[in-house]
């Protein structure tokens, strides 16, 4: 029985996955963090040149080193950007894919993967946060929205009117009013506050009173993270 593959060790070997996964949906991605890096590097070269820079053997070299750490720089923030797009491409469309991108959420935020979901692989998941709680429905979206309607009565009725219940539908129809998932974390934390840390303690209580009611029901198939961890991983291609 083959062992499943350890994570890469250190920040050059996750750099160097990170780039691998984000080349089998970006074939030009070595070119333009090229392009970048001498861009940046070379107006930065130019501009200390211009300043003074070129006048001495110590200008020159300070001026090389500013322009190269500025190219390295400028290309980490263009890859950082990139690979974060085709992480979201790859996943995007699984079943699980929005609780891989919740739970990129930090502190202050409590993530429930598939708090309900159908046979048919239509999935919610319950955000609790400053927002208050957010149910987040991926699938189809007649589905979702029934299954959203269904668990919003159950979490309202158990938290109370003080604490706002919103919903969520993860999809690239605008005009639904649904939520690409790469923008799906931004949404959330755009949201009005409405929930301080310290309200949370009991909400989060009241909910595990609801989830222990749930009836047992198999998880559905598709890679469904139920922690950070795995989202990462999920995100991550692995």
């Amino acid at each position: 029985m083959s062992t499943p593959e350890a994570p890469p060790q250190g920040r050059i070997a996750q750099i160097r996955q990170a780039y691998t996964i984000t080349k089998r949906t970006d074939r030009t991605i070595g070119l333009r963090l090229l392009a970048w890096f001498l861009l940046v590097g070379g107006i930065v070269f130019g501009i200390g040149w211009v300043v003074g820079g070129g006048n001495s053997l110590l200008g020159i070299i300070l001026v090389s080193i500013l322009s190269v750490l500025s190219g390295v720089l400028a290309a980490l923030i263009v890859f950082g950007r990139r690979a974060e797009r085709a992480a979201y491409s790859q996943v995007e469309g699984q079943v699980g894919a929005a609780a891989g991108a919740l739970n990129m959420l930090k502190r202050g935020w409590k993530v429930s993967p598939a708090v309900g979901f159908t046979k048919s692989q239509d999935v919610v998941h319950r955000v609790v946060g400053p927002p208050g709680i957010v149910l987040v429905g991926e699938g189809n979206p007649a589905r979702v929205r029934n299954l959203l309607n269904t668990e919003l009565k159950k979490t309202a009725r158990i938290v109370g009117e003080d604490v706002p219940v919103s919903t969520v539908v993860v999809g690239n129809d605008k005009d639904a009013g649904q939520v690409p998932l790469p923008k799906l974390v931004a949404k959330l934390r755009k949201m009005p506050r409405a929930l301080k840390p310290a309200q949370m303690t009991p909400v989060l209580n009241k909910l595990k009173a609801l989830d222990a009611m749930r009836p047992q029901m198999p998880l559905p198939r598709g890679p469904v993270p139920t922690s950070a961890k795995g989202a990462r991983r999920m995100m991550q291609g692995r």
